[in-house]
C-alpha cells in the first residue's frame, strides 16, 4: 500500500497548517517525473489570515532594536550554514538542477542573509547640525508594514531571500508566496526562521496561483510587493499592486547577449559561455541565450560549441553527481521548449537538437543551438528559458551592440575580449542593467542591485543591497530647535 502524497503546509502567525481545499497542483522530481507533493491553491480568505497575522506581529517587531533583529539574522545565518547541504538536496529535488547549481543558489541567497546582519549600518539616516540657524535635520528609515513576496520556480532559495530577509531586518513583517511548483525549499527556510528566533507572525508562508496574488496585491494592509516571473505577470503585478497604493519591484523576464571578439581566450571564454547559456537548464532570468561570435571567430566558436555540447552531461543530480545538467522544471515546460525548437528550425539551421533527450525519463531537453540567426528571426527576442541557445555572426563590435538594443529585455549582456577599448565601448553603449567583462552571467553580488531595464524589471528601486533597504523604508526628516527666538525670516 502507497502512502498518501504529502500536502505541503502554509505557515501563518506561528501555526503550520495543513490547507483543505479542492485545488491543488503536484510538485515533481523533475529528474523522475514523479510526484513528491502537493501544494494547495490557497483562496483569498486564507492569504487574508496570513496579512492579518503579519500585521498585528508589525507592532511590536517595527519596535525591537536593530541590533535584535540584526541578531535573528545571524542566528539564522548559522542555521543556514549548518542546513546548507540538506537544502541544497531539497532544492535539486523539486527544481532539477544539479548540486552544485543548488549550493549556488542558496549560497546567492546566504550572501543576502549576511548583508541584512548589517542592518543596524544599512538602515542609518542621516543627520546635519545648523542645517539653518538654531535648526537641526535628521532623517531616519522607518519599516513601511507588511510586505509580500511572489516568487518563480527557478531559484527556490535565492529569489526568496532576495526580498524577505532585508524586509524582516528592516522591521517589516512578511508573507511569502513562493511557486506552487517548488514549495519545499520555501517550508524549510521558514522553519529555519522560527528556529532563529523570530517572532510569531513576523514571517508568514502562503501557497496559490493567481486568486492568491491579487489578494497580495489589493489587500489594503500590503505595503509592498516584490515580485520575480515572466514579464508578463510582472507588468500584471505591478500594474495592479501600483493601482492599490502598494510599493512594487517587479523583475520579468529577459535575453542576455554573449558577445565573444576575435582576441577572447579561446578556452575561458567556451568554459563561461556553456555556463553561462546551459547552467540550471537555461532556465534563468541571467541566461545567455545569444551567442555573438564576432567576424572571423564566429565559425570557429559554433564548432567549439558543438564539441562542447556533446560533452555536456546531461541526468538526474541526485543519482550522479558528475553531471553538467539537470531536466527542467516539468512536463509544460518540456513539452514548450521542444515546440519552440520544432518552430524556429523552419528559420535556422539546427546545428544540435536537444529533442533527443525527450523520452527519457523525467522531464529532459538536452542543449540545443540554432546558428545563422538574425535580428529577423523569431528567437532573437523571445525568451525560451531553456536550454537553447542562439548564434549570430555580426561583422564587428558596432552591430553586436546595434543588434542587443534592438532587445525590449534589459538584464544583463558579456563581452569576451582583452581589449579594454572593446570592452569600455561595450560598457558604454549596450542598453540594459547588468554588464559582464570577461564573465559570463554578471549576476551581482549581495551588496549591490540586481539592476535589469526595460521590460526586464517594473518599478523605481531594484532588490538586493542599498536598493533593497531603500525599497523596504520610508524617509521621516524631523526639523528641531531648542530655543525661545523664534522670528518669521522669508516667509517661514
Amino acid at each position: 500500500m502507497t502512502s498518501p502524497t504529502p500536502i505541503v503546509p502554509s505557515l501563518i502567525g506561528n501555526s503550520w497548517e495543513l490547507i483543505n481545499t479542492e485545488k491543488y497542483t503536484n510538485v515533481f522530481n523533475p529528474a523522475t517525473g514523479n510526484i513528491i507533493a502537493k501544494t494547495p491553491m490557497c483562496d483569498s480568505k486564507l492569504v487574508a489570515r496570513a496579512i492579518e497575522s503579519a500585521k498585528k506581529a508589525f507592532v511590536s517587531w517595527s519596535n525591537e532594536p536593530a541590533t535584535v533583529r540584526a541578531g535573528i539574522m545571524h542566528n539564522y545565518r548559522g542555521l543556514l550554514k549548518e542546513n546548507f547541504e540538506d537544502i541544497a538536496k531539497l532544492i535539486s529535488t523539486e527544481n532539477g538542477k544539479t548540486i552544485a547549481e543548488a549550493r549556488g543558489d542558496i549560497q546567492r541567497g546566504f550572501e543576502v542573509v549576511e548583508f541584512a546582519c548589517g542592518i543596524a549600518e544599512h538602515q542609518k539616516g542621516e543627520s546635519l547640525s545648523q542645517v539653518a540657524d538654531k535648526i537641526d535635520a535628521l532623517s531616519i528609515r522607518e519599516p513601511l508594514g507588511v510586505c509580500a513576496g511572489i516568487t518563480p520556480f527557478n531559484f527556490p532559495a535565492m529569489v526568496p531571500m532576495w526580498m524577505f530577509p532585508i524586509a524582516l531586518a528592516c522591521g517589516n513583517t512578511f508573507v511569502l508566496k513562493p511557486s506552487e511548483k517548488v514549495p519545499l525549499t520555501a517550508v524549510k527556510l521558514a522553519e529555519l526562521l522560527q528556529e532563529a528566533g523570530l517572532p510569531q507572525g513576523v514571517m508568514n508562508l502562503v501557497h496559490g496561483g493567481k486568486e492568491a496574488v491579487d489578494t497580495l496585491c489589493t489587500h489594503p494592509d500590503v505595503s509592498a510587493i516584490s515580485f520575480v516571473g515572466s514579464s508578463t505577470i510582472a507588468r500584471y503585478v505591478y500594474k495592479l499592486g501600483s493601482q492599490n497604493g502598494k510599493r512594487v519591484q517587479a523583475g520579468g523576464a529577459a535575453k542576455n547577449a554573449l558577445v565573444v571578439m576575435p582576441d577572447a581566450d579561446p578556452e575561458s571564454t567556451l568554459r563561461a559561455v556553456m555556463s553561462a547559456s546551459f547552467g540550471c537548464a537555461g532556465q534563468r532570468c541571467m541566461a545567455g541565450s545569444l551567442l555573438l561570435g564576432v567576424g572571423e571567430v564566429g565559425k570557429s566558436l559554433k564548432d567549439k560549441m558543438l564539441n562542447a555540447m556533446d560533452d555536456l552531461k546531461v541526468g538526474n543530480p541526485l543519482l550522479d553527481l558528475d553531471i553538467n545538467m539537470g531536466p527542467v522544471i516539468d512536463k509544460n515546460s518540456q513539452e514548450r521548449i521542444a515546440g519552440v525548437i520544432d518552430e524556429v528550425s523552419k528559420e535556422a539551421e539546427l546545428a544540435r537538437d536537444g529533442r533527443n533527450l525527450i523520452n527519457n525519463k523525467g522531464f529532459f531537453v538536452g542543449p540545443t543551438l540554432f546558428s545563422d540567426v538574425t535580428p529577423k528571426t523569431s528567437i532573437f527576442k523571445h525568451e525560451v528559458f531553456g536550454p537553447v541557445l542562439s548564434m549570430m555572426n555580426p561583422k564587428n563590435l558596432k552591430q553586436a551592440i546595434s543588434w542587443i538594443n534592438e532587445l525590449n529585455y534589459g538584464n544583463g549582456a558579456s563581452i569576451f575580449t582583452k581589449s579594454g577599448a572593446a570592452a569600455k565601448e561595450f560598457r558604454s553603449n549596450v542598453k540594459c542593467g547588468m554588464i559582464g567583462i570577461n564573465v559570463g552571467v554578471p549576476a551581482p553580488m549581495s551588496m549591490f542591485p540586481f539592476s535589469g531595464w526595460n521590460d526586464s524589471f517594473y518599478g523605481d528601486l531594484h532588490m538586493q543591497g542599498n536598493e533593497g533597504v531603500q525599497f523596504y523604508t520610508r524617509q521621516k526628516v524631523t526639523l528641531s530647535r531648542w530655543d525661545h527666538t523664534y522670528e518669521n525670516k522669508f516667509g517661514w
